[in-house]
């Protein structure tokens, strides 16, 4: 059996947080944590034909106002992400935000979603959240003219506050 403690002085191998000692799911005790202002910001993108992105900035898709409904979805979306991922907290969210950048030539949409608490824990899972289901949306009222689209480049951007410090996304 190896010994797994690291030498005196150095930094200690990381862990899995929502591991308890006998390797099982488990979710994270916060309550001792001191509620304290946290922020997160993440990001999703939607490759689409150029004609596609046309059709929704200048308001033509069927179905609607597509970047308003995605909008909605995305705050409403975080707003439920205790209830959808199994060991997420339900966090008091003080702010929601989704952004949508049109990259005309290339035919992208690139979401930002950003969210702050006042709590013990997080909210980058809650930022995570309202960038995929805007993606996921956006897709949905957009499949009847361009099935192809792809949901990619899911990833935090950055975040602030809480026990682990910050952290900002090599761009």
């Amino acid at each position: 059996m190896t010994d797994r403690r690291p030498p005196s002085g150095a930094e200690p191998e990381p862990t899995l947080s929502h591991v308890d000692a006998q390797g099982r799911a488990s979710m994270v005790d916060v309550g001792d944590k001191p509620s304290t202002e946290r922020t997160a910001s993440a990001q999703a993108v939607v490759q689409m034909q150029p004609e596609t992105l046309r059709l929704i900035v200048e308001g033509r898709v069927e179905k609607g106002d597509v970047l308003t409904v995605a909008r909605l979805a995305g705050i409403s979306a975080a707003k439920r992400t205790w209830d959808l991922i199994p060991l997420a907290h339900q966090v008091p969210l003080a702010h929601v935000g989704v952004e949508f950048e049109s990259g005309t030539s290339a035919g992208t949409i690139t979401i930002t979603a950003s969210a702050r608490t006042v709590a013990g824990t997080g909210v980058e899972m809650e930022a995570l959240t309202a960038a995929s289901l805007a993606a996921l949306t956006i897709y949905d009222m957009c499949k009847a003219v361009d099935r192809g689209m792809v949901i990619g480049a899911v990833k935090l951007l950055e975040k602030q506050g809480g026990q682990r410090g910050d952290y900002v996304a090599e761009r």
